[in-house]
């Protein structure tokens, strides 16, 4: 199936000279959406992954069922004072500020294998943070898995040396 059909073009948004990459038409159509899970499954089959961190908001959409494809938990990775216990955190440089992800203390066991899962790879950031939270708390990353990869921003080289599965590349 080509998921890329599934995936909606808007210009302009959310400000102009950006073309945003839409995932609700492949959310909302299930035979597109469970390609897609198994699309995201496949290259970490055998890769001994034991937990799955998703990355805040959209990554949860499919860390879930990823999740349960291969058998393992979720560890969510939220934005700052969204989780109710002690947390540790991790600052990280944005195109305009600084931002920060968290998550709970002691959900890792020491050395887990961890799949950072999101719905885009642009410059890497995010996955960046989030890669530096689960070594912080104590978890070993195996790779990060993305629907959609936006090449041309670089992302993949900044993930090195860790790897990186896209199932659409644009």
């Amino acid at each position: 199936m080509d998921l890329s059909r599934h995936i909606r073009p808007v210009p302009d948004f959310p400000k102009p000279g950006i073309l945003f990459r839409d995932i609700t038409p492949l959310l909302a159509d299930a035979a597109a959406f469970a390609a897609a899970i198994q699309a995201l499954a496949e290259p970490w089959r055998a890769a001994g992954v034991e937990a799955i961190a998703a990355v805040e908001a959209r990554g949860f959409l499919f860390a879930g069922p990823l999740a349960l494809e291969l058998g393992v938990g979720v560890i969510p990775v939220r934005k700052p004072g969204k989780l109710p216990a002690d947390t540790i955190s991790h600052d990280y440089d944005l195109e305009y500020g600084r931002d920060r992800l968290e998550m709970h203390r002691g959900v890792l066991p020491s050395g887990a294998r961890v799949l950072i899962v999101d719905d885009v790879l642009a410059t890497g950031g995010t996955a960046i943070a989030c890669t530096k939270l689960i070594e912080a708390g104590g978890g070993h990353v195996v790779g990060s898995s993305f629907l959609i990869e936006i090449a041309a921003l670089g992302g993949r080289e900044r993930l090195g040396p860790h790897r990186v599965e896209s199932v659409i590349i644009y």
